[in-house]
């Protein structure tokens, strides 16, 4: 019986159930389910329905069992991958205190200040290397009313404990904490103390790869899957496994996971707690294989999003970027990484006011979202360059925004350097290629128990559809 890896992935905007089946040619990936998500306001601040979005990830897999069990196939094992920094609150006995609050709330404007009265930012960088964001997950928890008899699961490990009973944290996501020895690996019991955290917060570390549990009674019956089905740990920030499914074939490449937000960087072996890397915010955050993504959080095609949601009908993708292309370059620009952008509503006016010129027609915002995007793109790819000595040959754009070709062509032009987009998919391959490894079920020569991060990278070129861009014009670059 043919073995299927079912990979959940949840973004801020969407979620998917996936299955993935390795070929001789290498990887496909067929989508099952998909379905929204989104903040709620509950009790007057922002909320995830995680238990609404628990709900369709059972549905998912239970269509994913009738589908496999149709072929003759069988579901050997799920993947799960989010968002990061955000969280549930669970008690002793399991039950979840309230629907997590989503980063985009504003709860964590009156504790920066009282947090790095306890710990500088410049002393929680020498340990996590994290850059600063006011919703990371440490700032959150400062406001927090109680943390007594918790534990805080990140989201990808809340759902992984809903599945197997098991609470764990998967490494890559708890690198988003601040509180993630960057050099160790573990926990700073150091950090915990001085913040007046708990130690036992978060549950036991593990790695991508590792077997978090098989499914419960309860989640057999409801989904049909077999209850010797695992629940393996992959990289549960989803720009952990997109970084690991880039398919790169030299050493000296830049990365942008382009969605809700942009995250660019280049991958490292060892993390930088420079000085000029915290005044560049700069972050390191754990990869697959304990690789560092060296990177930045950027602003992304939220921005875009929110956009055409207020428009509404009236204004179609296609269209807007169409007509976007044929506006001529050096129009206005806005400060994309700006926190003005992180919340929701009036977007377009927002964006119309920052840019302070006359941005009378759709096109035209769009147009300067995309120019100041790529625009941030170049600046902190040459940061990331002179901080971290590595030299970049070509910059790899994966996720919802390689099918951008607009935003494809200006990264290309603004940074002097070819660009080669996709997979789309990039996540979700690099969720069901580490449940692949970890399965061992595949023959010499493909992915095996002792396969390499070059390996999946191997298998993703295998079948990666990408588009590649060159620079339309001379354009001067730092990025050596």
């Amino acid at each position: 019986m043919k073995s299927v890896y079912a990979a959940v992935d949840i973004g801020a905007s969407s979620g998917r159930v996936i299955l993935g089946r390795m070929g001789t040619d290498g990887p496909s990936l067929e989508v099952i389910h998909r379905f929204p998500n989104g903040v709620q306001e509950t009790d007057g601040a922002l909320r995830w329905d995680i238990d609404a979005l628990f709900v369709e990830v059972l549905h998912g897999l239970t269509l994913a069992r009738e589908l496999t069990d149709a072929k003759g196939e069988r579901v050997v094992s799920i993947g799960v991958d989010t968002w990061a920094v955000d969280y549930g609150l669970v008690n002793d006995d399991g039950a979840l205190a309230s629907q997590p609050h989503s980063y985009r709330d504003s709860r964590t404007t009156g504790v920066l200040d009282r947090v790095h009265g306890k710990v500088p930012f410049d002393r929680l960088y020498e340990t996590t290397g994290l850059q600063f964001l006011p919703f990371n997950t440490v700032y959150q928890l400062a406001a927090e009313p109680s943390l007594e008899n918790v534990q805080a699961l990140l989201i990808p490990d809340l759902l992984g404990f809903w599945l197997t009973g098991k609470r764990r944290t998967e490494i890559t996501n708890a690198s988003t904490t601040g509180l993630l020895d960057a050099s160790t690996g573990n926990f700073s019991s150091h950090l915990l103390d001085a913040l007046d955290i708990p130690r036992r917060i978060f549950p036991t570390l593990m790695e991508p790869g590792e077997t978090l549990g098989t499914l419960l009674p309860s989640i057999t019956e409801r989904t049909g899957l077999d209850s010797a089905t695992t629940v393996i740990a992959v990289g549960s920030h989803d720009t952990a496994s997109a970084v690991a499914a880039v398919p790169a074939g030299v050493d000296n490449f830049a990365y942008i996971s382009s969605g809700t937000w942009s995250l660019v960087g280049v991958e490292l072996s060892e993390p930088i707690l420079t000085e000029a890397g915290r005044a560049a915010n700069f972050t390191n955050e754990r990869g697959v294989d304990g690789t560092i993504r060296y990177l930045r959080n950027c602003g992304g095609l939220w921005l875009l999003q929110e956009c055409l949601r207020e428009w509404g009908r009236s204004v179609t993708l296609e269209q807007v970027l169409a007509e976007a292309a044929e506006l001529p370059a050096g129009g206005p620009r806005i400060d994309a990484d700006s926190d003005d952008f992180i919340a929701p509503e009036k977007m377009p006016h927002r964006i119309r006011s920052a840019a302070g010129e006359a941005l009378e027609s759709p096109a035209a915002v769009v147009r300067c979202i995309l120019d100041s995007l790529a625009q941030v793109y170049a600046r902190t790819l040459e940061q990331a360059a002179q901080l971290s000595g590595k030299p970049i040959d070509v910059v790899h754009i994966v996720g919802g925004g390689s099918q951008n070709r607009l935003l494809c062509q200006l990264t290309a032009d603004v940074t002097g350097l070819p660009v080669l987009a996709g997979p789309v998919e990039a996540t979700a391959l690099g969720n069901v290629l580490v449940q692949a490894r970890a399965d061992g079920a595949l023959g010499a020569g493909a992915l095996g128990t002792g396969a390499t991060l070059d390996d999946i990278r191997t298998a993703v070129r295998s079948t990666a559809q990408t588009t590649r861009y060159e620079p339309s014009r001379q354009t001067e670059t730092a990025l050596t």
